[in-house]
């Protein structure tokens, strides 16, 4: 038998686990549910937070995993926006989150992957007038989950505007954590302040996030339940990490963002796709025991 696997089974919806049995390292994807990844089990440990019952209704935001956020990361003013002179509403995050992907196919030939997809229909059309196609593909190797991203720009005539990210929920066993990055400030969203990055970030009492500023190498590494340190690394496209958590439960979010939140209303960042053209992107996890 090859120690790689792709299994699928219904808890709920219908979950593809990716598994690698050199590594003990298991994948749980669930494509209806916003294309999340909900178990990342890496090296024998779970290192995401997943609360069930959120995850289990089918319309909550499920609180856990790893939610894609597309074509927007975070909050807009009042959930709007306004393009070429039209106004919009967008939930927060986007709306990947809250939509059915396609399974387009797996692989068991030197990883366990999975490729799911995403196109624009009428209903994304109402938050977001562009049409488009976003493909990931997660892939198990080397006890790594790899996170390959394509953003295609189908609009005919017309630049795409987005700018994308992931809202990752680690086990986590303090709200006050050290976290390996070369940031040297961060923006406070608790009380708008930028403060000096001194090496650990106390989220203990904070109800806001706090964005970390200044990093040129694109890689955070931090410590999680079980003994064991989280390595993310990703393309130099995610400039910023949102450090975020909820008082009482046992996580902390650690977010890598294209542009930072209600970046679709000051337009300064923007990602802006040409029509007809593609982005790729990559995202890894890691973890060290």
């Amino acid at each position: 038998m090859s120690q790689f696997q792709v299994n699928s089974y219904t808890d709920t919806f219908k979950i593809y686990e990716l598994i690698e049995e050199s590594t003990s390292s298991r994948i749980r994807v669930c494509p209806e549910r916003g294309g999340i990844v909900i178990g990342c089990q890496l090296n024998g440990l779970e290192v995401f937070y997943l609360d069930k019952a959120t995850f289990e209704h089918p319309t909550a935001n499920i609180r856990g995993g790893n939610p894609i956020l597309f074509p927007i990361c975070g909050q807009l003013e009042n959930k709007t926006y306004t393009w070429n002179g039209q106004s919009y509403e967008m939930a927060n995050h986007g709306v990947a989150r809250t939509s059915v992907w396609e399974v387009a196919g797996t692989n068991t030939d030197g990883e366990a992957s999975i490729t799911i997809v995403l196109r624009s229909n009428e209903e994304t059309k109402q938050s977001f007038p562009f049409d488009f196609e976003v493909s990931f593909t997660y892939a198990l190797v080397n006890g790594e989950l790899h996170i390959r991203q394509q953003y295609r720009n189908l609009t005919e005539g017309e630049a795409m505007p987005f700018y994308a990210g992931f809202h990752p929920y680690f086990n986590a066993d303090s709200k006050k954590l050290p976290y390996e990055t070369d940031a040297t400030t961060y923006l406070d969203y608790n009380d708008m302040v930028e403060k000096p990055y001194t090496g650990e970030l106390d989220l203990d009492g904070m109800v806001e996030s706090v964005t970390l500023l200044g990093a040129k190498k694109r890689e955070i590494a931090f410590p999680v339940s079980g003994g064991a340190r989280v390595r993310m690394t990703y393309d130099d496209i995610f400039k910023y990490v949102q450090v975020w958590s909820v008082q009482d439960k046992p996580f902390v979010c650690v977010e890598p963002w294209m542009a930072m939140t209600g970046e679709l209303n000051r337009q300064e960042e923007l990602v802006m796709l040409e029509s007809g053209k593609a982005l790729n992107a990559n995202l890894t996890i890691s973890c060290e025991r």
